[in-house]
């Protein structure tokens, strides 16, 4: 072989090396108030969603997924940490309700993550990650006993930037869109202070996402894609709005005809975003060389968005904690799989970890399991309990629950009820079995014990008098 060819195909190997080694991106998109079955993939009849459908048919779909809490602050810590909302001591949406005529004291919360944790994007940075945030953060302290100057200081502690992302891009200490023209412009968030009169903060959010993926390079990249959607308040686009409320009208069912119509249309927007992010991928030739993991904060604000799931969001019940999750990876994780395992938040980070080829971290997601096996089919993980801690009042009474196999036990902590189900048999949790099978909500009891014991979940206390 001659010194050229041999220069040539040095650098043939050197290029494949590389490419071999170069580690998968990841797109993470993550809705608010997702009920679990509000996409057309999960059973809705009222909310058309062919993009998300699809890509479910790309990867693995999951039945048994579930948010970390109820409601979205402690679910969004649990993601990026790998831990329990009950460990972290962050157990209720920022910043929480004080309900002081309830006969139970709410323990003293943290309301922001500990900055002395390793968050994923902050893990997958060290990794050599580019890490964007966008959308919806909430995960910064509010108290309005603070000078304005101390709240602007003491935020800075706690926002995207400070835990790991390079760019943020819309998120700040709301928990919905409360600028001057909330889902239309302005919005008045971070990185999005110029647009045009009637522009949608989801297609714009998405329009900033497109904007980064094209100038991504040859970095691999992190992509947190926050939606603010489908929180309230309900305001779809108008084209959308009008479409659903014809397709109401023509039903005959007007029961809340206006605000069903804007959440569909909000679904639409959506599902519209999930279209162009893979459509984008696809351009640019990074579909097979980026991980999709499509999932929610906590249930869905409305009961008809729940999959006929009792509860909705902030309640103990499966509508308030179970979500609609599909994870892609070309060549990697099956398409159109479905998996029945029971998967949480906290097991998002040591499993993209896994996927990147990135070392674990126990030490900082000690609550979430790599589910990669599952992913893969290359195994599975091993049995566990998951588990649920809620010393607070929004729309329930505090309480804790586990999930073990197919039961679920919920304890109430104002007078001590135990309710169990057989989730197999009852998905909606209509039948209490605690009474018939005393020796099972015995054994579940024994476990959330144990478990709140581990974690140091904080407790309600009785008030005096």
């Amino acid at each position: 072989m001659n010194r050229s060819a041999h220069l040539a195909l040095v650098v043939l190997l050197t290029a494949a090396s590389t490419a071999a080694a170069r580690r998968p991106n990841i797109v993470f998109l993550l809705v608010d108030d997702l009920g679990w079955g509000a996409m057309s993939a999960y059973g809705s009849t009222m909310h058309d969603t062919p993009h998300f459908d699809r890509l479910c048919e790309r990867g693995m779909r999951f039945t048994n997924a579930y948010a970390a809490c109820t409601v979205c602050s402690p679910s969004r810590a649990a993601l990026l940490t790998g831990r329990y909302p009950a460990r972290l001591r962050l157990t209720d949406w920022i910043p929480g309700h004080a309900h002081p005529n309830a006969p139970l004291a709410i323990p003293d919360w943290d309301r922001q993550i500990n900055p002395q944790l390793d968050t994923l994007p902050e893990t997958l940075r060290g990794a050599g990650y580019q890490t964007w945030f966008l959308g919806k953060w909430h995960l910064q302290p509010i108290d309005k006993r603070w000078s304005r100057e101390r709240t602007k200081r003491e935020q800075a502690l706690h926002t995207p930037q400070a835990h790991g992302f390079d760019v943020n891009i819309g998120g700040r200490e709301w928990g919905q869109p409360k600028g001057r023209g909330k889902y239309f412009y302005p919005f008045d968030m971070p990185g999005i202070e110029s647009g045009e009169e009637g522009e949608y903060l989801t297609d714009r959010l998405t329009d900033e996402a497109l904007g980064l993926l094209d100038q991504a390079g040859d970095e691999p990249f992190l992509l947190y894609l926050s939606y603010y959607t489908v929180h309230g308040p309900l305001m779809g686009k108008p084209e959308y709005v009008s479409h659903y409320r014809d397709a109401i009208e023509r039903s005959g069912d007007h029961a809340q005809a206006a605000a069903r119509a804007n959440y569909a249309a909000m679904h639409r927007s959506l599902d519209d975003s999930v279209g162009r992010i893979t459509a984008k991928l696809d351009e640019l030739g990074l579909a097979d060389d980026t991980i999709i993991v499509f999932t929610g904060d906590n249930g869905g604000d409305r009961h008809d968005a729940c999959g006929g799931l009792r509860g909705r969001k902030g309640t103990a019940f499966e509508g308030g904690v179970r979500e609609p999750t599909c994870v892609v990876w070309p060549g990697r994780v099956p398409a159109g799989a479905s998996s029945d395992t029971p998967i949480i938040g906290m097991d998002f980070y040591p499993t993209l970890l896994a996927l990147a080829g990135v070392a674990p971290q126990p030490q900082q997601h000690l609550d979430g399991v790599d589910l990669s096996p599952v992913l893969t089919g290359s195994g599975g993980i091993e049995e566990r309990n998951l588990f649920w801690h809620y010393p607070h009042y929004h729309r329930t009474t505090p309480y804790s629950s586990v999930r073990s196999g197919d039961w679920k036990l919920i304890e109430w902590h104002e007078d001590d009820q135990l309710m169990l189900f057989d989730l197999s048999a009852d998905p909606a949790e209509k039948t209490n079995l605690a009474g018939a099978k005393p020796d099972k909500a015995v054994e579940l009891k024994r476990a959330l014990d144990e478990w709140r014991e581990a974690v140091a979940a904080q407790p309600t206390t009785r008030k005096a008098g």
